[in-house]
């Protein structure tokens, strides 16, 4: 009985920036755990593999493009879902960037307000959205806000980034209660991963030290174990579970 509750059978979810590293991977672990899945991205190219993944796990996949700074492409993007799937029981917020790698007074406005666009607030457009249909409905869902070590430890050399993972965490806690019982809400804080978004700072040889030293588990995470974490959210398993930030960094915010 234990196991059935991580089971996903027949649910709906959406996952933003679904189309590599971890996104890619949550959509496939959502896949493999018995959800039909939409994974949506600007890139098209890229989303058509992540769809052939998830069907290869035996879900129906319907990928789609989307910016998630466009208020208006994000009720159309559920509208198409809803048409194509079915209710959406889950979402899935993953789309960030992290362009910027230095002291925060060289950061400028234009590339402050890019980040901040979208990671919070694209994350919040999609919440709302996804809020807003689960209680027309008068149904449940859950909700995962993919914050980062990021969001409970501070990054240095990479403010923007910290400010907008500490924002995701306190729109996670806010939401959580405000939407309680039928939607819950958690964020996901990832410490490294083995992904292009890393692969800058894995590359460099004294970043790269530092890095692992920090790290007590000592090595960097595997993409599909930071989906593991996101599929129990995800189910019921998680059924009392709301408000939290489920961090997964190897140990480095416990020190």
């Amino acid at each position: 009985m234990v196991l059935d509750s991580f089971s996903l059978s027949d649910r709906v979810v959406v996952v933003t920036g679904g189309s590599r590293g971890i996104g890619e991977e949550i959509a496939v672990a959502m896949a493999e755990a018995g959800a039909n899945v939409a994974p949506v991205a600007r890139s098209e190219d890229a989303l058509e593999a992540t769809a052939e993944r998830i069907e290869d796990a035996g879900g129906t996949a319907h990928p789609r493009t989307l910016d998630v700074t466009d208020e208006a492409a994000v009720t159309a993007m559920f509208d198409e879902v809803e048409d194509s799937l079915g209710d959406v029981d889950v979402l899935v917020n993953n789309a960030g960037v992290n362009p910027f790698f230095g002291n925060a007074r060289d950061l400028d406005g234009e590339m402050w307000r890019h980040i901040l666009d979208v990671n919070v607030s694209g994350a919040f457009y999609c919440a709302r959205e996804f809020g807003r249909r689960v209680h027309e409905r008068e149904g449940t869902g859950s909700l995962i806000n993919l914050a980062s070590v990021g969001g409970v430890v501070a990054l240095p050399y990479q403010a923007p980034y910290t400010a907008s993972k500490h924002a995701m965490v306190g729109l996670t806690k806010s939401l959580a209660i405000e939407w309680a019982p039928a939607i819950r809400v958690n964020a996901l804080a990832p410490g490294y991963v083995k992904t292009a978004f890393t692969k800058g700072v894995r590359e460099n040889r004294e970043i790269r030290a530092d890095l692992l030293d920090s790290i007590p588990i000592d090595r960097f995470a595997e993409p599909d174990e930071i989906a593991a974490s996101a599929v129990y959210l995800a189910s019921d398993a998680a059924s009392y579970v709301t408000g939290e930030v489920h961090v997964a960094d190897g140990g480095i915010a416990a020190q």
